[in-house]
């Protein structure tokens, strides 16, 4: 029994051990799959792209109004019963009605670009009464223009409904884009803070184990009685430091990793692997094409060019609500009328309608409705300053915001070009920190220097490696800086705008 009872203890254990491996999932990483993983998860870029996928539709529905646009009304059929009221010299009296309608128009409508619209109509109609027991049948054809005064001088309905979604299209591409942008710098930063952390874990690493080699080379020479008890101490407590360094890297690795799961929406049981090394591309940036492409991408300076272009438009509107409005109209059309009793079959009152059509002349119809403001009392010349001033406000925030871009980028390009410089220089220094250390490692051993220096120097090349480390990540971090800034990769030579 009590083998029994192992046996299924054992295969419990090893069930358990598989499932929770078979659950834990393991990412390798690098910067790029980073930034796609966090594309796929940010709940801020979907939101992005719901709105630029709206801003889409509306720019097409925009579009398409320009186009000619053909419907179809039916009544198959519309039955009636009630009661009507009828008044006349002898007073009100009631009627019923029984009734039944069938109609069909057909409508062609072209949207003109000077707002106006030519159409199209026809249709046929039958109406039987039931109680006067008769049907009224009527066929129509009518072509006519409708086109508004205002669109010659003032504002134009249909061309301000395209620029309003044409912009709101472009504003949405660029917030979706400068999104994106700032997410790939967000998680380059997090992404290189969890390698600085990774790489300052493996210097304590290595700087434990050539105290350990130097303990090691101290504990000798002091059961040889070539240095002192003290010196020898100083080791001990100089190796007992170099393994809490250790222990503290590893601590601060642990926890920035965990941070750098919870931005990429990784579950925290799952592990993660970086890959990456502390190579470079050497990148000079065109600081005048930074800032021209800064000037052409910024969001914020097309948020201002367009609340420019709205604010004139407005200007126009509201200036034409002050002039002279009013519509032209135009139209001609034919019209066949019958009337039969309700006996004689549909289809020849139909036909007797098509007749009447014909033999009828067509007829036309022309008009301008006008309407002339008189007094307002400086309303409409109050809300046209007040609308020029808005525009005048744009203008000047927009000129402030340019040299405010372009001081930016200016600075930004310049501290790249520093830190690159500065990144070459302490990638010498760590050469340098090497050979000064392995000789001075050489000299311990012969007995020509002493511990204290030995430290000193083991600190010199710990601080080679951390400053080149944060050499390398403020250059990188400048780079993917200067790309959400300008909308270009300066690296690859690409622009980050679809064009």
């Amino acid at each position: 029994m009590n083998f029994l009872q192992k046996s299924i203890s054992i295969l419990l254990f090893s069930f358990f051990t598989a499932t929770v491996i078979w659950a834990q999932q393991i990412y390798n990483l690098d910067l790029e799959s980073s930034i796609e993983l966090a594309k796929e998860r940010s709940k801020t870029m979907l939101i992005l792209q719901q709105s630029l996928k709206k801003a889409s539709f509306d720019l097409k529905a925009v579009t398409s109004s320009f186009k000619t646009h053909v419907n179809m009304d039916l009544i198959i059929p519309q039955y009636t019963e009630t009661v009507n009221q009828f008044q006349d010299s002898a007073g009100i009296s009631f009627y019923p009605v029984r009734q039944n309608q069938l109609s069909s128009t057909l409508t062609i409508n072209q949207p003109l670009p000077t707002d106006g619209f030519l159409y199209i109509t026809s249709g046929i109609q039958s109406f039987a009464d039931y109680y006067a027991h008769d049907r009224n049948a009527q066929i129509s054809s009518s072509i006519g223009l409708q086109q508004p005064i205002a669109a010659f001088f003032g504002y134009n309905k249909l061309q301000l409904g395209y620029k309003q979604a044409k912009l709101a299209y472009d504003l949405s591409l660029k917030q979706l884009k400068r999104a994106e942008l700032d997410l790939v710098y967000d998680i380059s930063q997090t992404f290189f803070t969890l390698l600085s952390f990774h790489e300052r874990m493996n210097i304590a690493e290595m700087s434990f184990n050539k105290q350990q080699e130097a303990y090691n080379i101290a504990q000798n020479k002091f059961k040889a009685g070539l240095i002192r008890e003290v010196e020898a101490l100083q080791m001990e407590v100089d190796l007992s430091e170099a393994i809490n360094n250790y222990d503290i890297a590893k601590v601060d690795y642990v926890a920035q990793n965990a941070l750098f799961k919870e931005r990429l929406g990784i579950n925290l049981n799952d592990s993660v692997v970086i890959k990456s090394d502390l190579g470079y591309n050497k990148v000079n940036v065109d600081v005048e094409k930074a800032v021209a492409l800064a000037l052409e991408n910024r969001l914020e300076l097309k948020e201002n060019e367009i609340q420019i272009e709205l604010s004139e438009m407005e200007i126009k509107k509201t200036q034409a609500d002050g002039r002279i409005n009013g519509n032209i109209l135009l139209n001609y059309n034919f019209i066949g009328v019958d009337k039969s009793q309700l006996a004689i079959p549909i289809e020849s009152s139909i036909d007797n309608t098509w007749q009447n059509l014909i033999n009828r002349r067509g007829s036309f119809g022309v008009g301008l409705t006008v309407n002339i403001p008189i007094i307002d009392w400086g309303e409409n010349k109050a809300k046209v300053h007040s609308a020029q001033a808005t525009l005048t406000q744009n203008k000047i925030q927009l000129d402030a915001e340019k040299v405010s871009i372009e001081r930016d980028i200016r600075t930004t390009v310049s501290q790249l070009q520093s830190s690159l410089r500065r990144l070459q220089l302490l990638e010498k220094n760590v050469i340098v920190a090497e050979k000064s250390f392995e000789i001075s490692r050489q000299r311990y051993a012969n007995g020509d220097i002493d511990s204290q220096a030995m430290a000193l120097e083991r600190e010199r090349l710990n601080n080679a490696y951390l400053s080149r480390l944060d050499s390398f990540i403020n250059y990188k971090l400048l780079l993917s800086d200067v790309m959400r800034k300008t909308f270009f990769d300066f690296e690859k030579n690409v622009s980050m705008i679809e064009k």
